[in-house]
């Protein structure tokens, strides 16, 4: 079969060129590298990823396939897909069908044959930037136009794209993900007495964060991010949780003042775009980092036990550490690379934050006990 040539351009000029493994096709978006030698199916689905083309660092990628269990969301969630070598045939007892049918049925592009350890020290040393990527357009020329024109991800709200429209509770076990009778799963929810009631704002949530959570016998009410401060308390949570998501934290101004006018009436946890919510709602600021960490081999060290977590990650931005030193609150991680803050804590006010992420898909086991500690707040 006839290789289908593809380019990928990026924003400052460089040029990459490869071949295309989903078919025909042109995409655009802010690009990003993974270095997770799994998971690429959780890479995919996870939505903090909307408006990025992810390349795996990793060069060989596809061998296990797709299965119906390992997803984030209901759908790929990335812009594109970039690869040093394809494996177009899998070999898994869990496969149900390859990467790329999985790819091209949801019209994404997949590029293969690109220089990706070329691409990830291009990025590591210019910053992450957007990137154009057709087998339509070959003009070099052209594309790098494009990608110069297209928007990247600061002042976007990307929440509104993921966040789900209407609320629903979270059912787990082999029919896991939205109740079917919504309205009566919402009404008798609000009516459990023997699990912990957790309201989970969906920013971009991931499955896996949800399951968590029931795992430990909570009931999760799933609502949607815009969810006023009032309509939040009127369903009588016994804790709330903010969620991952993708975009910039500072462009989602309705979410943090929200959250603003919750703290102290209820347990919180965050976690990712959770946790800069939380900092922007205590008068923090927030930065780009310059390519950002997504990967499940970052250190963080626990600044109250020292215990050091090899953590999974996916994140462009970061609160500032200084924009907090006037606020009453205990930086509780480190980011062990470059010092970044990880986590955060207010006994007084009855919340806490991490960066990264706890429910370990993909990624270690290390941080799983940060659910046990909001379960254990809720019980206080």
């Amino acid at each position: 079969m006839e290789r289908l040539k593809a380019i990928l351009a990026l924003e400052d000029g460089r040029v990459f060129q490869g071949y295309s493994f989903t078919g025909p096709g042109e995409t655009w978006g802010e690009i990003v590298f993974n270095t997770a030698m799994t998971g690429y199916q959780e890479v995919l689905t996870d939505p903090s990823y909307t408006g990025q083309i992810v390349a795996m660092t990793y060069p060989h990628v596809g061998n296990y396939g797709v299965n119906d269990q390992d997803v984030e969301s209901e759908r790929i969630r990335v812009e594109g897909f970039i690869l040093r070598e394809y494996h177009p045939a899998p070999s898994n007892w869990r496969s149900r069908r390859s990467l790329g049918e999985y790819l091209s049925s949801a019209g994404v592009l997949g590029l293969t044959g690109i220089d990706t350890r070329a691409l990830t020290k291009h990025l590591r040393e210019q910053g992450a930037m957007v990137g154009y990527m057709s087998t339509e357009d070959l003009d070099m020329d052209s594309l790098v136009e494009k990608a110069k024109a297209a928007p990247g991800l600061n002042g976007r709200d990307l929440v509104k794209d993921v966040t789900c429209r209407r609320p629903y509770v979270w059912t787990p076990g082999p029919g896991e993900g939205h109740s079917l009778a919504e309205a009566e799963a919402v009404e008798g929810w609000s009516r459990v007495t023997d699990r912990f009631k957790v309201v989970a704002l969906d920013y971009g949530v991931k499955y896996n964060i949800l399951r968590s959570l029931t795992k430990l016998g909570a009931s999760v009410l799933v609502l949607p991010a815009s969810t006023g401060p009032e309509e939040i308390m009127a369903y009588g949570p016994d804790g709330i949780f903010l969620s991952n998501g993708p975009g910039d934290p500072s462009a989602i101004t309705y979410a943090y003042k929200n959250v603003q006018a919750l703290l102290g009436r209820c347990p919180i946890f965050g976690i990712c775009l959770g946790h800069q919510i939380l900092g922007l709602a205590m008068g923090g600021k927030t930065f780009k980092l310059k390519f950002g960490h997504r990967g499940v081999n970052q250190p963080v060290k626990d600044l109250t036990t020292g215990r050091i977590e090899i953590t999974s990650q996916n994140h462009g931005y970061c609160v500032d550490m200084d924009s907090l030193s006037d606020q009453d609150l205990r930086l509780t991680h480190v980011n062990l690379n470059d010092n970044t803050l990880e986590g955060m804590s207010d006994e007084r006010r009855g919340f806490f934050s991490v960066q990264y992420h706890p429910e370990a898909s993909p990624g270690p086991h290390d941080a799983a006990y940060l659910f046990e500690r909001f379960i254990s707040l809720m019980r206080a």
